[in-house]
C-alpha cells in the first residue's frame, strides 16, 4: 500500500519513561507504516529539557505556532525527588505549563468511549468534555499565614500612582489569606477558544460558576463569555448548537442526570476537579483524550495521563510492557485527522478516523490489556501487553485502510 503523503509537517514533542517508550512503538508499528511521515521533532525528556535549559520547551511550543498541530507525548514535571534521581540543574517548570503560556491556550479532555466500558453514571451515554483555563487562580496565587490580631487589606496600585484598597477582615487573631488573580485577556482567549472548539466539534457549550457569590470575580467570567457568545451566536443557531450558563452547583446536579455529549467550560480549579471527577466515572485517564486549543486555532493533542512511571521502573528491570496505550495512540490519530483538515488532506484525516476505530474495535473484541479487563463488562477479555495490543490495532488498521 502506497504511503500517505503529508504536505505540511506536525510538530512532534517526545517525552519521557514509558510513554517515551510507547511513543516509540506507536510511531513505529502504527504510524510509519501507513504515512509518509513529516514531523519537526522535538526532544522534551527531561534530561534534554536540563541540558537546554528549558529552551527546547519554548522552541516546540513556538513551532507549534507556526505549524499548528503538534503531537506530544507525556512528560515530567521535577519535584526534589526527581531533581535528585536525574541530577537536574534545576526543579523546571512544567512543559504543558510553559506550553500552554505560549499558545494561550485551554485544555479540552474527552473520554475515549467503548461499549464494554461502562460510566459509573449509567445515564452517560455521550462523552463530556471538560474545557478547563489552565491561568490563575489559586495556581498563581500568594497565601499567608499571620500570627496575630490584625487588619487584612487588598490593595492595588495602578501604573498611573492611583490606589485602590479594601478592607477584606479585621482579623482577632491568627488567620491564613490567600490572594488570587485572572486577566481580562486570559478570559477572553478561554472564552473564544471554548466557542471554536464547541463549533469544530459540533457540541453544545456549557459555562458555570459561582457569579452570585463572587460577584466581581466570577461575575467578570460570566459577563466575558456571554459578551464573547455575540461573536458566535449566529454560528451556533445555525448549527442548532446551545450556549447555556448556571451556577456550578447547578450544574453539576443537571450533569448528573444529563446523557453528556457536551462541553463544560470550568474555571481552573473546578476544572481540575472535575476533570479527574469526569474521567473516573467514564473509566480512567488512560481512556481520555487532551487537546490544547490556542484562540487562534492551534492545536497539540496529547495523552490526559502522566508518564506511567511504576511501568518504566519495571520495564526498566526487564519486564515487558503492559501499560495502555490507547490514550496516546489517539494522540496522533487526533493531530494527524487535524492536520489532514487544516491542508485538505483526505486521506490523512481517513487514517487518523480508522486508527481510532481500530482501538475500539480490537477492545470490542475482548483485546485489551489490564486495566481495561478489570472495567470490561460483556466480554471475556483477553489480557494482552501493550505491544501485542499496538500489533492487533496495526492489523485493523491495515484492513480498514
Amino acid at each position: 500500500m502506497e504511503k500517505i503523503k503529508m504536505t505540511v509537517p506536525i510538530v512532534e514533542m517526545d517525552g519521557d519513561e514509558m510513554t517515551r517508550v510507547i511513543w516509540k512503538m506507536i510511531k513505529d508499528e502504527l504510524i510509519l507504516p501507513f504515512v509518509d511521515l513529516k514531523t519537526e521533532y522535538y526532544d522534551l525528556g527531561l534530561m534534554e529539557r536540563d541540558r537546554t535549559e528549558d529552551e527546547i520547551t519554548i522552541e516546540s511550543a513556538q513551532a507549534t505556532r507556526k505549524y499548528g498541530v503538534a503531537v506530544k507525548c507525556a512528560t515530567i514535571t521535577p519535584n526534589a525527588q526527581r531533581m535528585e534521581e536525574y541530577k537536574l540543574k534545576k526543579m523546571w517548570k512544567s512543559p504543558n505549563a510553559t506550553i500552554r503560556g505560549i499558545l494561550d491556550g485551554t485544555i479540552f479532555r474527552a473520554p475515549i468511549m467503548t461499549d464494554c466500558i461502562k460510566p459509573a453514571i449509567s445515564r452517560w451515554t455521550k462523552p463530556i468534555t471538560i474545557a478547563r483555563h489552565a491561568y490563575g487562580d489559586v495556581y498563581r496565587g500568594v497565601e499567608l499565614r499571620t500570627g496575630e490580631p490584625g487588619i487584612a487589606q487588598l490593595i492595588f496600585t495602578g501604573e498611573s500612582g492611583k490606589t485602590v484598597k479594601q478592607e477584606v477582615a479585621q482579623l482577632q487573631g491568627p488567620a491564613v489569606l490567600q490572594g488570587m488573580h485572572n486577566t481580562e485577556k486570559s478570559i477572553e482567549s478561554f472564552a473564544h477558544s471554548c466557542f471554536k472548539y464547541a463549533i469544530d466539534t459540533k457540541q453544545d457549550l456549557w459555562f458555570s460558576t459561582k457569579d452570585t457569590i463572587s460577584k466581581i470575580y466570577d461575575g467578570a467570567f460570566k459577563e466575558i463569555f456571554e459578551r464573547i457568545y455575540k461573536d458566535y451566536e449566529e454560528e451556533f443557531k445555525s448549527l442548532g448548537l446551545e450556549f447555556f450558563y448556571t451556577l456550578i452547583d447547578d450544574a453539576a446536579s443537571r450533569i448528573v442526570r444529563s446523557e453528556g455529549g457536551f462541553i463544560w467550560a470550568l474555571k481552573n480549579y473546578d476544572g481540575d476537579v472535575m476533570s479527574d471527577l469526569v474521567s473516573t466515572v467514564y473509566g480512567s485517564l488512560s481512556m481520555m483524550t487532551s487537546v490544547l486549543v490556542s484562540p487562534d486555532g492551534k492545536y497539540e493533542y496529547e495523552a490526559a495521563h502522566g508518564t506511567i512511571t511504576r511501568h518504566y521502573y519495571r520495564y526498566l528491570q526487564g519486564e515487558t510492557p503492559t501499560a495502555n496505550p490507547i490514550a496516546s495512540i489517539f494522540a496522533w490519530s487526533g493531530g494527524l485527522r487535524k492536520r489532514g483538515e487544516m491542508d485538505g488532506n483526505e486521506p490523512l484525516v481517513r487514517f487518523g478516523n480508522a486508527l481510532e476505530e481500530a482501538c475500539l474495535a480490537t477492545i470490542r473484541e475482548g483485546i485489551m490489556t489490564k486495566d481495561l479487563a478489570q472495567m470490561a463488562e460483556g466480554v471475556t477479555p483477553k489480557v494482552v501487553n501493550t505491544e501485542d495490543f499496538i500489533k492487533t490495532v496495526a492489523e485493523k488498521t491495515a484492513s480498514l485502510m
